[in-house]
């Protein structure tokens, strides 16, 4: 159809796909990321529209923009009220800075926003072909427990998720490996960056093609599209409040997904003035934009916001494409992007783990507010830019993607409280944990997907 949006990868060695091909593919043949040949745009009058709608009406907007042709529209909206039942807080903090907490879902993450609708439009897709898919994820943390609930217990679609040994907490490896069915879990003797390798390599060996592979990370574009949609909510909420349509966005940052949807959201027309970048010690993208020059970090650190432990971020070959480079798997930048708009656009902050710590201890001395840590690495990105930009009189947006009660010790450590506990994380101690650990050692997957699947 002549509105259909082709998928092409970062690395333009592949054939353009549609987001249907893209979304069961997950990663590109030429080991690149889908990527829309063209980001619709909405109307202003569209996006201020927003304001009257509830959460599952503005996800049926966005993202029928990009699948108006490639879903019936009535089969769209019963599945974006289907994934969103759940709230969606903006909780005031002081002035007109905001947490927008993402941590309401199943899994008490952000990462459910986008694992509900991918795995209900694979299933959508799966069942019209009659066929089944395995889905490799690599987690640093939450994407793992979104995944495996969102996935658990699918008709068509089994998953194998793999997570670096002791850089998860208790409660985030009890999300995943007490569900079993058609979830399996490898605990590997590395780090993400190592997990997330592993999946790559088997999406890119001939001999697993017959498995049928997918993935659920950020890398499918699946992913990123359902992210873009928060931002839009955060908008429509706050809009009657915001000067000349000034918002700016502080993501915590790792792997690079919730950025991208926040660009992406950007890029269809949200009126966003700029974002702010917060990482942990992993400040591979803050020393970009300092030197100009990208280097990974190998091996990652292991920081208390573990969700963000990320060495290269996959989603960088993303962010550069949209300013007009290219960069393949490796990270290296094969064609320079146009560095001084992301330097315009972008504000990047590397947090420690002590200042993280103080960061939960100062937010709840002062507001009463309650942040975990990747939410504290946010908050304090946010604090830093404020006091950089001291004419900035916007509308300020934090997230946060984790539910504190995630993270009890530390914010007991840092708080003196132990956060209550939110339904899906109840209970879980009790349950019986299935893990199979793995070395480092891309072989040895090989021939567990071989025997098992």
């Amino acid at each position: 159809m002549a509105n259909t949006i082709q998928y092409h990868s970062t690395n333009l060695q592949a054939a353009p796909l549609s987001f249907r091909e893209a979304l069961l593919k997950g990663l590109a043949p030429d080991g690149g990321l889908f990527m829309p040949e063209k980001i619709p745009v909405l109307e202003k009058a569209t996006i201020r529209a927003f304001q009257h709608m509830p959460y599952h009406e503005i996800a049926f907007s966005v993202l029928s923009a990009f699948l108006n042709d490639q879903i019936p529209a009535d089969d769209l909206h019963h599945i974006c009220r289907d994934a969103y039942n759940f709230d969606v807080p903006l909780e005031k903090v002081t002035g007109n800075n905001y947490v927008m907490r993402l941590d309401q879902g199943p899994t008490a993450s952000f990462k459910d926003f986008a694992a509900r609708m991918m795995g209900r439009l694979m299933q959508y897709y799966l069942k019209q072909d009659n066929r089944e898919l395995l889905i490799l994820t690599a987690t640093s943390g939450d994407t793992g427990s979104a995944i495996a609930n969102a996935f658990y217990d699918l008709e068509n679609i089994k998953v194998v998720i793999l997570y670096p040994k002791g850089e998860v907490t208790d409660r985030q490896r009890k999300q995943m490996t007490t569900l079993h069915k058609n979830i399996s879990v490898i605990e590997l003797e590395g780090k993400f960056d190592d997990c997330q390798a592993l999946v790559k390599q088997a999406f890119s060996d001939a001999e697993l093609d017959v498995l049928s592979l997918s993935s659920a990370n950020s890398i499918n574009i699946g992913r990123l599209l359902p992210q873009s949609v928060y931002y839009f909510y955060a908008y429509s909420r706050l809009v009657k409040q915001i000067p000349d349509e000034q918002i700016i966005f502080s993501v915590p940052s790792g792997n690079f997904g919730n950025l991208m949807g926040g660009v992406i959201a950007r890029e269809m027309g949200l009126p966003v003035s700029r974002f702010v970048v917060s990482t942990n010690e992993n400040d591979e993208f803050p020393v970009y934009l300092d030197t100009s020059k990208y280097k990974t970090i190998v091996p990652s650190k292991n920081c208390i916001s573990s969700a963000m432990n990320v060495g290269h971020p996959s989603n960088m070959a993303r962010l550069i494409a949209i300013y007009g480079g290219v960069m393949n798997e490796n990270g290296e930048i094969v064609k320079e992007p146009d560095f001084q708009k992301i330097n315009d656009d972008f504000f990047a902050v590397s947090v420690s783990d002590e200042i993280t710590r103080q960061t939960i201890t100062d937010t709840y001395k002062k507001y009463g507010v309650v942040l975990e840590p990747h939410g504290a690495v946010a908050w304090k990105g946010l604090q830093e830019f404020l006091q950089i930009e001291k004419d900035f009189n916007g509308v300020a947006v934090s997230l946060e993607t984790a539910h504190p009660a995630k993270f009890p010790q530390e914010v007991l450590n840092s708080t003196g409280i132990e956060p209550d506990l939110p339904v899906s994380l109840q209970g879980l101690d009790k349950k019986e944990e299935e893990i199979l650990p793995l070395k480092n050692n891309y072989e040895e997957f090989k021939a567990y997907l071989k025997d098992n699947f």
